[in-house]
C-alpha cells in the first residue's frame, strides 16, 4: 500500500532588487521537490508556471508587479522563420548529445566564458565547481544535459561549444540553464538561438508538445529573444493562450541569445 500523497508547503522568499526591471522588487513562492513524488509534483507545478532549481520549484509572487510570465513553445506547429533555417543550416555540423546529468570540468570552464561574456556582474558569477556540480547533479527530476560540440576528428570528440541542463517533464522539455561560446560570435553566431530550435525539433521527434522557456518579462531586453519563437503560449489568470504581437507592443526585439 502506498503511501498518500502529501499536498507540498509553501514559502515565500523577502523582497530583494528585481534583475530585469528598474526598481521593482521581486519576490518569490516556491515549495521543496522531495520525496517518491517529486516527479509528479514538479510536472504539475511546471504546468501552472513554476520552475525548478536544483531540489525546489519556485514562481514569482511579486506584491505590486505580474511582468514575469511563463512560456512554452508548442512543438507540433512550430515552424522556423527564414532566419532560423539559415541558422539551423549554418550550424548543421554541430554534433549534440544527450548526456547524463553530470557535472564536468569541461562544461564549467565553458559555463565560466559565458557568464564573463554575457553576464560579468550577474548572480551566478561567483560559482565555482561545486556550485556547478550542485545545479546539475542535485536534481530530483529527470535531468539531462545536452552537449553540443565541433565534429570529432579521427573519432576525438569536438571542441565543447554549448550545453544545456534540461529536464524531461510529461508534457514537455524545460530548459533549465544553457550556456554557450558567446564569446566566439564570429565563427559560431547565434549558439543561444539554435540551442533552443533544437530542443523544440527534440521535443516534437520525442511526441512532447510543449518546450518551456522560462519567464518572458514585457520590455526586459534580456527577455525579449523568447518570442522569436512560434507559436508560442503565454501562462495568465484564465490560463494558457497564445501570445500574440499585440502582446509585444512595448518589447524590444535586438537582444541575441
Amino acid at each position: 500500500m502506498t503511501a498518500p500523497f502529501r499536498f507540498p508547503r509553501f514559502f515565500v522568499t523577502s523582497p530583494s532588487p528585481c534583475p530585469y526591471l528598474p526598481d521593482r522588487q521581486e519576490r518569490k513562492v516556491f515549495t521543496e521537490l522531495t520525496g517518491p513524488h517529486a516527479i509528479e509534483l514538479n510536472d504539475a507545478l511546471g504546468r501552472i508556471g513554476f520552475r525548478r532549481s536544483q531540489g525546489v520549484a519556485y514562481r514569482p509572487s511579486c506584491a505590486s508587479c505580474s511582468a514575469c510570465v511563463s512560456v512554452r513553445v508548442v512543438t507540433p506547429e512550430f515552424a522556423p522563420n527564414a532566419t532560423q533555417r539559415k541558422l539551423m543550416k549554418r550550424h548543421s555540423d554541430i554534433q549534440v548529445t544527450a548526456c547524463k546529468a553530470w557535472a564536468t570540468d569541461e562544461q564549467f570552464q565553458l559555463l565560466r566564458r559565458y557568464l564573463g561574456a554575457r553576464h560579468p556582474g550577474g548572480g551566478m558569477a561567483g560559482m565555482d565547481e561545486d556550485d556547478y556540480a550542485d545545479m546539475v547533479e542535485h536534481s530530483p527530476v529527470n535531468s539531462l544535459v545536452v552537449e553540443y560540440r565541433e565534429p570529432s576528428v579521427d573519432g576525438v570528440p569536438g571542441r565543447l561549444i554549448g550545453a544545456c541542463l534540461t529536464d524531461r517533464q510529461a508534457d514537455g522539455l524545460s530548459m533549465i540553464y544553457s550556456f554557450f561560446a558567446a564569446d566566439d560570435e564570429v565563427a559560431r553566431p547565434g549558439l543561444g538561438n539554435f540551442i533552443i530550435i533544437d530542443h523544440i525539433l527534440r521535443a516534437r521527434d520525442a511526441g512532447l508538445p510543449y518546450v518551456y522557456l522560462g519567464y518572458w518579462v514585457k520590455g526586459s531586453q534580456r527577455m525579449a529573444y523568447k518570442t522569436r519563437y512560434r507559436p508560442i503560449e503565454v501562462l495568465g489568470p484564465a490560463g494558457w493562450r497564445l501570445l500574440e504581437d499585440a502582446d509585444m507592443a512595448v518589447a524590444p526585439q535586438t537582444v541575441p541569445a
